[in-house]
């Protein structure tokens, strides 16, 4: 993992420590589910879902893989995906840099969806990021736990086909602070919490699965 990163994460344990009981408890019933299909499937498969995959959806995928890697959970595979499509957000973007990530532009589509390569360590395959819909490709279409990360997503899509479960993880959306003074404050917020759910997730997958 990059030093960078590596000096993020203690920030994001410590972030982890003084989650709310209600965030801890949804947490803890989707780590045990998680657990249960690592001990019977050998892997899991998570789809963080938001309206635009733009924002949120984008910082949980990215987050999960890194905490995931970081406990060794490593049959447990992350994406995200839309009710639509957009873009990855700039800002979304930035922020991760900002945490250690390391980010390049591979292409841009006619309708300018940039595909960005999103690298935490140098021993690992860049993960490709842009916007696409829950069951577009490379997302898995079944056998894969649907994660809500908006309240929006999470009102208007009851139903997420191919499914096997549907987990409600709303968090607040950084673009209420888009072209403000707070803006760049705020994304660092929201993906410090989200880092630190997933840290908190990972950490009881790994508890549970303990001899």
């Amino acid at each position: 993992m990059y030093p960078s990163l590596k000096t993020y994460l203690p920030l994001a344990a410590k972030h982890a420590a003084s989650l709310r009981q209600d965030r801890k408890e949804r947490l803890h019933k989707l780590a045990v589910e998680i657990a249960v299909d690592l001990n019977h499937d050998q892997e899991s498969q998570l789809i963080f879902v938001c309206t635009h995959n733009s924002r949120r959806s984008h910082l949980a995928h990215i987050w999960a893989k890194i905490m995931s890697s970081h406990f060794q959970l490593n049959t447990i595979h992350s994406f995200s995906g839309g009710t639509e499509t957009t873009a990855m957000h700039h800002n979304t973007v930035a922020t991760l840099q900002r945490a250690g990530c390391r980010i390049r532009l591979q292409s841009h589509s006619v309708e300018y969806n940039p595909v960005y390569l999103v690298s935490y360590a140098e021993d690992v395959d860049a993960i490709p990021c842009f916007s696409k819909t829950y069951d577009s490709p490379p997302n898995p279409r079944q056998n894969f736990r649907a994660i809500m990360t908006c309240s929006d997503a999470d009102e208007n899509c009851p139903i997420v086909v191919g499914a096997v479960a549907r987990h409600s993880l709303p968090y607040e959306d950084p673009k209420i602070a888009d072209k403000t003074d707070l803006e760049r404050q705020t994304y660092d917020a929201s993906c410090l919490q989200i880092a630190s759910e997933m840290w908190y997730l990972m950490s009881e997958i790994h508890k549970l699965l303990l001899p």
